[in-house]
């Protein structure tokens, strides 16, 4: 362990500024190039949402390729393994910050073009698509893009006033959305021939206005373009910078730190309950979109949808910042909670009806994308009202002296609990479904041999027994339970003074850092 060089005061715990009121006058420039970078940083994330719904129905997938393809986000569940480099390594002379945004930025932007370049070839309009390429180039993306999120978490800690730090959680979830609908819904309805000829068209056209293929390409220039102008961004905030006393570390010493967040008192817990937060809520967020196209709603119509929803995810924040950057944001977390995992019962009640309703009209009523729309902004309401006070809860009680590993930490565990449910219950999906052929009972449709067989004879597969609805039982259990074993307990990490959560560097047994002129 390294001595400090200076007197020990300089590492003590810094006193906490949360007392001072949020006022964003002489930050609003900060404030609004930080959600500019969310935004670019959504639009990758965007972009891997987007594909599940293209492949499922343009193609014959099962919900165990769609299982593979949800594998390109796990980048961002994994993230922590790498955080403590990119914290510690940096050139002084681009900044700490900027050293490592600027290649990431620029190395995306040409992904982009790449993938751009040969998506006709990979996703044909007619023909065996390449699954592989795909994934392998879109975790690729979302690999660079769980970086760069590193490097814009601890960012927005240092680039903000401290008395706006809260204010990060804002920009976070309104760039992150807006970016989520460039990459999602874009590319899906602008290259839809039925959408653009209905919605967009005087004159019916033979396909959409723009091809994913086009898409790509604009937003890898995008992103060149951005990247040459975060050249001239000054990085740190004045009232922050520490130039005649700055914090040095090594990787050996930054992985260190990140075992002393683990050891401080009550963040094991912590983490466990963020881990296991989003596990009663996975079916109905993963697998609800997929199961509406499949009982007969068109992925245009879903991605009309959808992109209201987005809508509404933007402006949200900006209504709810006044509760969310209040002193318990936990506390309405745990409100809403109870009401998130009964909505689940509602997802599965539309989608029972949903063939019915289709069926028996022929085509989708009006009543129907009223109720769907209802549906959905309740959920998303209460989704993002949720998100935006579990990020505003991290930017409260990280360390901003390592800001990256630490919302890093939260964040990445944030993201494992949701990642890893939603690639197991899609799985689940087909292993819990149940089918018979409608005129033998005893094939089990359990094989593309026993369907063929099926269908051979006139027959089609039927599900008995619809893994959906297990899992949505299942994840209502599930989150009941942990709603009653954390609640309690959050509350508790929630009243616990700042000073609690940040790594005291005079601790025996904690890793000693040095301060040099």
């Amino acid at each position: 362990m390294m001595k400090n060089t200076k007197n020990e005061e300089k590492s003590e715990i810094p006193k906490d500024s949360s007392s001072d009121r949020p006022n964003l006058k002489g930050d609003w420039l900060n404030f609004y190039f930080l959600i500019l970078l969310y935004t670019l940083q959504g639009t990758t994330t965007g972009l891997s949402y987007a594909f599940p719904i293209i492949l499922q129905n343009t193609k014959f997938v099962t919900y165990n390729d769609q299982a593979i393809l949800s594998f390109v986000l796990w980048p961002f569940s994994f993230k922590l393994l790498w955080a403590p480099v990119v914290d510690a390594l940096h050139f002084q002379w681009i900044g700490r910050r900027k050293s490592w945004y600027i290649p990431i930025q620029f190395l995306i932007g040409v992904l982009f073009l790449f993938f751009g370049n040969n998506i006709d070839d990979w996703l044909p309009e007619s023909g065996k698509l390449n699954l592989n390429m795909i994934v392998c180039v879109l975790f690729l993306i979302n690999f660079l893009a769980a970086t760069q999120d590193i490097v814009v978490d601890s960012w927005a800690l240092s680039l903000l006033k401290k008395n706006n730090v809260s204010y990060s959680s804002t920009c976070n979830s309104t760039g992150i959305a807006f970016g989520l609908y460039i990459g999602s819904v874009c590319p899906v309805l602008l290259s839809s021939e039925y959408f653009c000829n209905k919605y967009l068209r005087f004159t019916p056209h033979d396909g959409g206005i723009l091809s994913i293929k086009s898409f790509l390409l604009f937003w890898g220039i995008v992103f060149l373009f951005v990247t040459f102008l975060v050249i001239f961004k000054k990085e740190r905030n004045k009232e922050l910078e520490e130039d005649d006393d700055p914090l040095k570390i090594n990787i050996i010493q930054s992985y260190e730190l990140l075992w002393d967040i683990f050891k401080i008192k009550h963040m094991k817990l912590l983490l466990m309950a963020i881990l296991t937060s989003m596990i009663g809520l996975s079916t109905s967020e993963s697998v609800t979109n997929l199961k509406l196209i499949d009982a007969g709603v068109s992925k245009d119509d879903i991605m009309i949808i959808t992109t209201s929803m987005f809508i509404l995810k933007m402006c949200l924040p900006i209504f709810v910042t006044k509760y969310t950057t209040g002193p318990k944001p936990i506390s309405l977390y745990l409100k809403l909670m109870p009401a998130r995992l009964l909505w689940s019962i509602i997802f599965a009640l539309l989608i029972y009806f949903t063939p019915r309703i289709i069926q028996d009209n022929n085509v989708v009523p009006t009543y129907y994308y009223l109720l769907i729309g209802f549906v959905f902004a309740v959920n998303r309401i209460m989704a993002q009202i949720m998100v935006t006070c579990m990020v505003a809860f991290f930017s409260r009680i990280s360390d901003i002296r390592f800001g990256g590993m630490y919302m890093t930490l939260l964040n990445t565990v944030r993201s494992i609990g949701w990642v890893i449910p939603n690639t197991s219950f899609l799985k689940m999906v087909d292993l819990l479904t149940f089918s018979s052929c409608s005129n033998d009972v005893q094939n089990s449709c359990s094989t593309p041999d026993l369907e063929n067989i099926c269908n051979i004879n006139d027959g089609h597969c039927e599900a008995v027994v619809d893994g959906y609805y297990v899992e949505v039982i299942i994840c209502l259990v599930i989150g009941f339970v942990w709603f009653a074993v954390y609640k309690n307990h959050l509350k508790f990490f929630e009243s616990k003074d700042r000073s609690h959560w940040l790594i005291d560097l005079n601790r025996p047994g904690n890793v000693k850092v040095s301060f040099t002129a």
